[in-house]
């Protein structure tokens, strides 16, 4: 079963993918987690990204995908995975799709969770205070907001014109929501 987890900062996709893993028996993979490995292990794809990453440069789709491509092919994502922080734009989920085919593989669910602005506000910080993040003040998370919708939001509808994307509320207890979630995958 392969998944991709959309919804804005803070609207649970980590958490919900952590338990996910749990009941699925796939591994979550998280492209930020995919460039501290690569980088730390010193791979091709890897010195590639620290090179650019020391520049101040983003690091570019293609590298992503390069390290993406790499990990659903090892041996625990057979049976599937679970993204989380990709694809972040149109452009990147147009590529995501044409890696799959290149692989053989389809997307079977894209699991939107949606919540109150004002709510992902709140969340944010909360988790600052416990988690000491500066970087998660209301101006900052508010920008955070704004950047989702512009880039991220449409891959929503890119998921919704290939018939694979659910929308679920994610408010509630955590429990409510991974019900939601699990409702929706045949497994």
């Amino acid at each position: 079963m392969r998944i991709v987890l959309l919804g804005a900062p803070g609207s649970g996709k980590g958490t919900q993918a952590k338990l996910l893993i749990e009941k699925l028996g796939i591994p979550h993979i998280s492209t930020g987690d995919l460039l501290r490995s690569a980088i730390a292990n010193e791979t091709e794809l890897g010195l590639k990204a620290k090179e650019v990453m020391d520049r101040g440069d983003l690091v570019s789709d293609e590298i992503v995908l390069g390290m993406l491509k790499d990990r659903v092919q090892e041996e625990d994502a057979n049976k599937g995975f679970i993204l989380d922080g990709f694809p972040r734009n149109l452009t990147q989920a147009n590529m995501l799709e044409e890696l799959l085919v290149e692989l053989n593989m389809t997307l079977d669910y894209a699991v939107l969770i949606e919540v109150d602005v004002e709510e992902v506000v709140e969340r944010i910080s909360k988790r600052a205070e416990v988690e000491g993040r500066s970087d998660d003040t209301e101006e900052v998370v508010r920008n955070r907001l704004c950047v989702y919708e512009e880039q991220t939001a449409p891959v929503a509808g890119f998921y919704k014109e290939q018939g694979v994307l659910t929308q679920i509320l994610g408010t509630g207890s955590i429990e409510d929501v991974q019900q939601r979630i699990l409702s929706v995958l045949r497994f």
